[in-house]
């Protein structure tokens, strides 16, 4: 059953998920907002064929590029809903929504989803990345998303939250190259975030950092104690817990490969990366802002 509810999704050369993502949308709301940042493949195309709004807006980061989708989304609908281009909703979900949204108090502002995140096909179950709660569903104008480099999320401005029951998916299907890649570009976006933590270089209104609080304010607050250890400890601590203390071992190889990948390298590279900037300019707070003014900025294409 159809619902008044839009979809904004976020798009760049997606045409291996995009079709996917959409059709796993359709049987709730045929109301769906892409904003590309300048597709070259059939992203645009696929897209449109199957009923979706396209508009181009250059890329600055994910924060500013969804914050655009939520202020000229065409739709103007009860609810919104975050997708990335590469996930899909479980048929569960997609039930779910369709029989309890429109029947929610006017005081529920936000809803909270489970994400599975897909390795190698493989469903990543253990070393916690099951269930990560995600607040993906809010009201029009109850939500915006925090202006964060890394890791940002919707943060609702009233009301209260629910969580659904059901699951979307977090399944790309790009090789391992590409996944190396992008997660380098993520380092860097991890660098200005982490940094901005210790040197609060960038004043903006974002999640309340609280240990018992949801999950994404347990995860800012965590964070935030991450960013205070020493360089090059914390990639083996965060690993050795994640991998042994939240049985990531339970995973198999290709859990093995995840959890050594996403848990250990991609924050060791992060943490190289910071070594470099300190190696470059020094820890004075106004050289490492001109330096990511003048480094940076350019390579934060993704």
């Amino acid at each position: 059953m159809q619902q008044d509810i839009s979809v904004i999704i976020l798009t760049f050369n997606e045409e291996k998920h995009i079709a996917r993502c959409i059709k796993s949308i359709l049987p709730f709301t045929h109301k769906i907002f892409i904003v590309d940042s300048g597709s070259t493949d059939k992203t645009v195309e696929i897209a449109e064929k199957l009923g979706a709004i396209v508009q181009y807006n250059p890329w600055v980061n994910y924060a500013q590029q969804f914050n655009f989708g939520i202020e000229n989304n065409p739709h103007k609908t009860k609810w919104l809903m975050r997708m990335d281009s590469d996930e899909y909703i479980m048929p569960e979900l997609s039930e779910e929504i369709s029989s309890k949204l429109a029947g929610l108090d006017d005081q529920i502002s936000g809803i909270y989803v489970k994400r599975r995140v897909m390795f190698f096909n493989k469903w990543i179950r253990h070393g916690a990345y099951y269930p990560i709660w995600l607040l993906r569903i809010w009201r029009n104008g109850r939500g915006v998303c925090e202006e964060t480099w890394m890791d940002e999320h919707i943060k609702i401005t009233e009301g209260i939250t629910q969580n659904f029951s059901h699951d979307i998916v977090d399944h790309n299907l790009n090789n391992l190259t590409w996944w190396t890649q992008k997660h380098n570009l993520y380092a860097i976006r991890e660098v200005i975030d982490l940094l901005n933590m210790k040197y609060d270089f960038r004043d903006f209104e974002s999640v309340e950092p609280k240990l018992l609080g949801s999950q994404e304010q347990r995860k800012r607050y965590l964070k935030m104690k991450y960013a205070s250890l020493p360089l090059f400890t914390r990639p083996f601590m965060y690993f050795i817990y994640r991998y042994f203390f939240r049985l990531g071992f339970l995973d198999g190889t290709k859990g093995l490969v995840w959890h050594f990948l996403q848990g250990f390298w991609y924050r060791f590279l992060v943490d190289a990366k910071i070594f470099e900037v300190y190696q470059r300019v020094g820890k004075d707070k106004n050289a490492i802002v001109d330096f990511f003014q003048k480094e940076y900025n350019k390579n934060l294409r993704s």
